[in-house]
């Protein structure tokens, strides 16, 4: 009687049950496809500015509430990648901004303004946001139009260029805050856009945070970059952590038990806190150490933080009670013991820090500091990157100083502590861009013509002027960080004097001087030539002293100048012939005819007059100019040389330490000429001659010969005579060789053969 009541009630759940399952499909379809037509309300922040932002007083809300509903409109069809409304990501630096730096309203309002400016909003002329706000909002606009090519390369000069562009040195502190929120939401990025951003994290962000001692920013950055770079490391380590955390607890309620009641006894009152180092901090160390996770030995740090009254003395009074009492309950490593509490660092930091050992053996890493040293350390107001080996700049250093006084502050106007003027980062570089978005670094004042040199020499001393944002510019024009600039030139542009009155860089300058010294030589030759014909037409000769007396009248100070002026025409030749015919003077000058000095070395006594005019040995862009290389002492390219003007051999070219330098120094200064050699050699070969002195050792000579020949030199003639008396070799031989720099290869292999007695260059 029962069986038929209970299938009954079996038909009745089943029948409920699938009526309740296709109800719920129904809605949950009509949700799905309805989703199109009727999307979720926006998220609107602006009836949130009470809840986001609490610690604002109503006069800062309110800076806040408008240049929020300029962002809004502005931002009102732009999405980020997740498809979530791109307003999420100013909200999100703004509170960033807010609760973990705490900078003032006027940030805020800030960090609005630049994201709608960024997607064509403008701010409407009759809200006045006030200077400071506006001098924010361009700086981060600037920095948001960097877009580096290279940014491993160029990392330094990125770097420099973001704090150039923050004049206001809130800005560079908001930029850290934009690009913290933009690695927590790093995974809704596309890979190629991910890859980019940790990078850039890395090279520019990470090491900015480092600077600023925004120490919390700067480790978070640091783990996640991690946790994106090298994912299968960074679960290795952060799982070992997760798995050894109650090892750490244990350690330090074992390391305090002995130590409660005597620091209670003595009155110190106190916080204990375990510091654990980060999951990128711990694998550059295992890296730097090339140990595994077991080998890192201050993974985590036991830290007192000790309850007393800002006062130095007793601070430190009490730090100094406290590692007392710890050492003398614990083995005390004192070869590891740092006392930043006698002396602190350049960047204020003070604390004491020691290594002990507990009853098992382990190593723990102890640090002592009071509550207002703790705060300084973990706020950033604290430079924590001085000690960090990152590369410090005298003017970086002092900029940056403004830039901490913000946080320290965070309510106090810039302009009322700075007036009208606000610190101006460091100026001595700018930082310009190429039209395909190379960046160069160029010296503070420089112009277009700079830019020019600063890519090619060529280009410089072709250059005609450029265009500077797309205008049109003289090569005068200067320039100033972040401008993109292209450069024109022509053809039949040359350099003239007067660029050096507004080139500002080395490279230009130096250049330039090059160019108009070898157009001067260039004169100098058509000169000299000039003068020669037309004394031969006049059958008349110029002796030295005669030369010499006319140029003193005239007030040449060189031979090239002098020449130079026959052939420019500044000079009138006839005036040569008259002085000639008035002195009546039948001297003849005799040919220097340079001697070997054998056996014996003159001492170079310098009496040559001061010259900018410098000969470029080997320039291909000098044309009727002729000098020889002294056979006297052979000079090779890479040897300090001067040149001797002859009469009909044109520039002979003697090394320094010729043996007839001496002589022709003291007997022709007006004759002797500055030269250099070329960048670059237009011959690998220069042939010069080594005498050899070796013991009577057959094996002398071929090893002499396999040195020559491992070098880039070859050996022209080969002569060996043998003092059978003195029991030697005596070895002549002529080499060619590219440079000095491979000559003195050679020579300092033979000197080290252990048959070597003498060796010397003829």
């Amino acid at each position: 009687m029962m069986m038929p009541q209970k299938s009954n009630d079996v038909w009745h759940y089943f029948l409920i049950f699938t009526l309740w399952y296709m109800y719920a499909l129904y809605f949950e379809a009509v949700r799905y496809y309805g989703q199109a037509d009727n999307p979720p309300p926006k998220t609107n922040y602006m009836d949130r500015i009470e809840e986001l932002f609490p610690n604002y007083d109503a006069s800062g809300r309110d800076i806040i509430r408008k240049a929020y509903e300029i962002a809004e409109k502005a931002l009102t069809d732009q999405q980020r990648s997740n498809g979530k409304p791109f307003l999420e990501h100013p909200v999100g630096v703004a509170k960033i901004a807010s609760e973990e730096i705490g900078l003032p309203a006027e940030c805020i309002a800030a960090v609005f303004l630049h994201e709608a400016m960024r997607f064509n909003g403008e701010i409407p002329a009759k809200l006045d946001f006030g200077k400071d706000i506006l001098t924010m909002v361009d700086g981060l606009n600037n920095i948001s139009s960097i877009k580096p090519k290279d940014t491993r390369l160029e990392a330094e000069n990125y770097k420099k260029l973001i704090v150039s562009y923050s004049k206001d040195p809130r800005v560079i502190v908001l930029k850290l805050a934009d690009r913290l929120e933009v690695m927590r939401s790093l995974y809704m990025f596309p890979k190629l856009s991910k890859e980019r951003k940790i990078l850039e994290t890395l090279m520019l962000y990470i090491p900015l945070a480092h600077q600023l001692g925004l120490y919390n920013m700067k480790s978070e950055m640091e783990d996640i970059y991690f946790k994106y770079a090298e994912p299968e490391q960074y679960r290795a380590i952060t799982n070992k952590l997760k798995s050894t955390e109650r090892d750490r607890q244990k350690l330090m309620t074992q390391f305090i038990e002995p130590l409660k009641q005597q620091l209670s006894d003595a009155g110190i009152v106190y916080k204990l806190k375990i510091r654990t180092k980060t999951a990128y901090s711990i694998w550059k160390k295992m890296q730097k150490q090339k140990v595994p996770f077991e080998g890192v030995y201050d993974v985590f740090a036991i830290r007192f933080i000790i309850d007393c009254e800002p006062d130095r003395k007793t601070e430190h009074k009490m730090c100094w009670d406290v590692f007392s009492y710890v050492t003398k309950e614990y083995d005390s490593d004192t070869n590891r013991l740092r006392d930043w509490l006698s002396n602190p660092k350049p960047n204020g930091y003070e604390s004491l820090h020691i290594t002990v050992k507990n009853r098992e053996g382990s190593y723990l890493e102890v640090q002592i500091r009071t509550k207002r040293m703790d705060e300084m350390a973990e706020s950033g107001l604290a430079s924590h990157w001085s000690y960090k080996g990152i590369k410090q700049e005298k003017s970086l250093d002092s900029w940056l100083t403004s830039v901490r006084y913000t946080l320290e502050h965070p309510g106090k106007a810039m302009s009322e502590y700075y007036g009208d003027e606000l610190p101006a980062p460091p100026s001595k570089e700018i930082f310009v861009f190429t039209p395909s978005g190379e960046l160069r670094k160029l010296t503070a004042g420089a112009t277009v013509l700079d830019f020019a040199f600063d890519i090619h020499s060529n280009l410089g001393i072709k250059c005609t002027g450029g265009l500077v944002n797309g205008k049109a510019v003289s090569i005068k024009e200067k320039l100033k960080t972040g401008d993109i600039v292209e450069i024109m030139s022509g053809k039949n542009q040359k350099p003239s004097p007067d660029w050096l009155t507004f080139a500002v860089t080395n490279k230009a300058r130096t250049k330039i001087r090059q160019k108009l010294s070898e157009a001067e030589f260039q004169k100098a030759a058509d000169g000299k030539e000039l003068l020669s014909r037309r004394l031969k037409n006049w059958k008349l000769d110029i002796s030295d002293d005669i030369l010499a007396q006319f140029m003193k009248k005239k007030s040449y100070k060189t031979l090239n100048a002098f020449y130079a002026a026959i052939g420019d025409e500044s000079l009138d030749i006839t005036e040569i012939k008259n002085f000639i015919t008035e002195q009546q003077s039948e001297a003849r000058p005799q040919e220097e005819q340079p001697q070997e000095t054998a056996g014996r070395t003159v001492q170079y006594v310098s009496k040559v007059k001061s010259s900018d005019d410098i000969l470029v040995i080997d320039s291909r862009n000098v044309r009727n100019l002729d000098y020889k290389m002294a056979k006297c002492c052979n000079p090779v390219y890479g040897d300090d040389v001067f040149g001797f003007v002859s009469i009909k051999d044109g520039i002979k070219i003697h090394r320094m330490s010729c043996p007839n330098a001496a002589r022709l120094m003291d007997m022709y200064p007006y004759r002797i000429q500055k030269v250099k050699w070329s960048e670059s050699p237009t011959t690998n070969s220069f042939q010069t001659t080594l005498r050899v002195v070796t013991a009577h050792e057959p094996s002398a000579i071929n090893n002499i010969m396999d040195i020559v020949n491992a070098f880039k030199a070859s050996i022209r003639s080969f002569n060996v005579s043998e003092n059978e008396r003195a029991g030697t070799y005596d070895i002549n031989m002529r080499i060619s060789v590219p440079s000095s720099t491979e000559l003195d290869k050679v020579i300092s292999q033979i000197k080290t053969m252990k048959y070597t007695l003498k060796i010397n260059r003829l």
